[in-house]
């Protein structure tokens, strides 16, 4: 099975450096890309190539886990599922994404750690985890769905409200209005971080945590960023928070 102790270890320090190094830099892509990071790759495929892990090293990890066949596990596979099938193959063929490039570099970071995380929560709910039926029900369950539920609805609708700005062919960038724009800049983060704060919760987990902290490392400086970069480039752009509705 999975070697969990090596990858623990490096998954809790990627996100310590990352959450520090985002704070003077942010990461080549997408409103931010700039030149001097090397080779880059059309936005569509290295959208693939990162996240492609979370199917084809998190399937064959779990398929061999003592405890697959269970009910509790299937389930929580499911739940995996429903976010990676989405994020992996329909996610990137629906972006607009004409013209627009990755750097190689940010990909095969985002790579890495999808291998390293994939593989530490299959290996967990799966094997080390050992859910009874019961968890089903649990408080901590129950909860963590229904957070990763109202995230994926956030995530989604946030995504369709930016990809819907412009025009087929047409470059440039606008001001987002409606859904979770009402509140914050970065409502699609916000949704991402829901999703993993349910996945930690219904699977209470150190796997499920981890990737929690992580996405929290890269998301947070993220929306600080973008929330700046809105409020130079539009001079009436709205009074709204970056990511925590009345807070930040």
């Amino acid at each position: 099975m999975w070697d969990t102790d090596w990858a623990v270890w490096m998954l809790m320090g990627g996100a310590a450096a990352a959450f520090v190094a985002l704070q003077f830099l942010s990461a080549p892509y997408g409103r931010h890309a700039r030149e001097g990071w090397g080779p880059t790759v059309g936005q569509r495929w290295g959208w693939f190539w990162m996240e492609i892990p979370t199917l084809a090293v998190f399937l064959p990890v779990f398929a061999m886990g003592a405890v697959a066949h269970q009910t509790v596990p299937r389930v929580l596979v499911g739940l995996w599922l429903v976010h990676y099938v989405h994020r992996t193959l329909v996610y990137p063929l629906r972006i607009r994404a004409s013209g627009k490039r990755t750097p190689w570099v940010v990909v095969g970071m985002a790579f890495v750690f999808q291998v390293l995380n994939s593989g530490l929560n299959a290996d967990w709910i799966a094997g080390a985890g050992h859910y009874p039926k019961a968890w089903l029900w649990d408080p901590r369950f129950v909860a963590g769905v229904a957070l990763f539920g109202l995230g994926q609805v956030l995530n989604h609708h946030s995504d369709r409200i930016l990809r819907n700005l412009r025009a087929p062919g047409e470059t440039g960038y606008r001001i987002p209005y409606g859904g979770g724009f009402r509140w914050v800049s970065c409502p699609n983060y916000l949704g991402e971080i829901l999703i993993w704060a349910g996945w930690a919760l219904a699977t209470w987990s150190v796997p499920g945590l981890l990737f929690l902290l992580f996405t929290c490392a890269n998301l947070i400086p993220r929306a600080r960023q973008n929330h700046a970069w809105y409020r130079e480039r539009f001079a009436d752009y709205p009074d709204r928070k970056a990511l925590f509705p009345g807070l930040w």
